[in-house]
């Protein structure tokens, strides 16, 4: 980025020391983004700073106050550090907003078929089966491993990955930044969250339900795809709810290239409704990737495992759904039961991040690997260039 008001050599070691301060949302250098309005330097080596935020109120305001005092006060030759806080005008909003969106205009569709993002919605036959906190373990896992990573919380009536994630807190839920028709989702341990849970206003999200029907379902998670601004993901997943209802069909028509994890149970009786779920994803024309068994043993203090809910369901699963025309489906893996899994997910802190040795964060840490290198085909997709000669 250069200064372009810079008249002195500190200012310009103070613009260069700015390049480093990256907005948290959109994790870009506050500089490119256009929020620098201006930089100078007295005789005495003091910095003076001004910033603009998108909008007042800014959630992420004081960090990136913060961090600007602090990058400005590391500048070479600089004594003193302020900032001044102001708002964008509408016009600089709209320059933001395409700066951001760069070369793709308003209101993209995101992740459309050529799309070169991974697209993978998390699937269960049934409830209760842990696919929430499965989804939001395999989604932190890969951000662990460099990824860029987008979660959407697709199931509307059962939302509960923003408290997985530790975004909702004290019955209150961090939510997103509007700039115009752009919303900006929170960042939860490197992923980037979005849940219609973070649009109850000031309600509890604990006490408060959504009663909605097929058409309000299915714009919603238009709107999730089409405004939320995700940047450029490795892997988008989606946390779909339990069954083949509208929220399934909706995602089958808006992303008929994405891939299907199925999640199910060792118990018989729920994998006979796991492979329902996933015989509908495939009616949409989406391809299952692989099954993962949850709840799969307690490990006893004699190294025995308690079997509470059976076993075999996940690999029953997978032989169901493996056939001459769709080919082998893998289990991925089998997640046994963990109470400190469990007590991670209640208090907001991923078990494969806090405690990783742990057997279920352990084995979500496998399954990530093995999604990474499953890869994704790009037959039928276009990459964007044009051959030459």
């Amino acid at each position: 980025m250069t200064a372009p008001d810079a008249s002195s050599s500190e200012e310009l070691a103070v613009w260069a020391a700015l390049d480093g301060v990256r907005d948290p949302e959109i994790l870009r250098p506050i500089t490119e983004l256009g929020m620098v309005r201006g930089v100078e330097v007295d005789a005495a080596g003091r910095a003076s700073v001004s910033i603009l935020l998108t909008i007042a109120g800014c959630p992420a305001a004081r960090r990136i106050e913060a961090e600007t005092r602090e990058a400005a006060a590391s500048a070479p030759g600089i004594s003193e550090a302020r900032v001044s806080v102001g708002v964008m005008t509408p016009d600089e909003r709209r320059a933001f907003v395409e700066r951001v969106r760069g070369e793709r205009g308003a209101r993209p569709q995101q992740f459309g078929p050529d799309s070169l993002t991974r697209v993978i919605a998390v699937t269960s036959g049934k409830g209760g089966v842990g696919k929430s906190s499965l989804t939001a373990g395999i989604a932190v896992a890969l951000a662990a491993r460099g990824l860029s990573v987008g979660l959407v919380d697709a199931d509307v009536f059962g939302f509960s990955i923003p408290g997985i994630l530790g975004l909702s807190r004290d019955g209150r839920t961090e939510q997103p930044t509007r700039v115009d028709d752009m919303i900006l989702p929170p960042i939860a341990h490197g992923v980037r969250v979005i849940s219609i849970g973070m649009f109850l206003g000031e309600a509890d999200p604990r006490s408060t339900a959504v009663s909605w029907r097929g058409p309000m379902l299915h714009r919603t998670i238009e709107q999730f795809l089409r405004d939320v601004w995700f940047g450029d993901l490795d892997v988008l997943l989606l946390d779909l709810p339990p069954g083949t209802g509208d929220i399934a069909i909706s995602v089958g028509q808006l992303l008929p290239q994405a891939e299907v994890l199925v999640v199910t149970t060792p118990q018989e009786a729920a994998a006979d409704v796991a492979v329902r779920s996933a015989l509908v994803a495939r009616q949409t024309g989406q391809r299952v990737v692989g099954v993962v068994e949850n709840m799969a043993g307690l490990a006893q203090p004699d190294g025995s495992v308690l079997e509470l809910f059976g076993s075999g369901g996940g690999a029953l699963v997978a032989s169901r759904l493996s056939d001459e025309e769709h080919g082998e489906v893998p289990l991925l893996g089998s997640v046994p039961l963990s109470p400190t899994f469990r007590i991670g997910g209640d208090s907001g802190e991923p078990t494969v991040l806090a405690d990783p040795d742990d057997p279920a964060a352990a084995e979500l840490l496998r399954i990530a690997d093995r999604i990474v290198r499953q890869g994704r085909g790009l037959a039928g997709r276009s990459l964007g260039v044009t051959p030459r000669g």
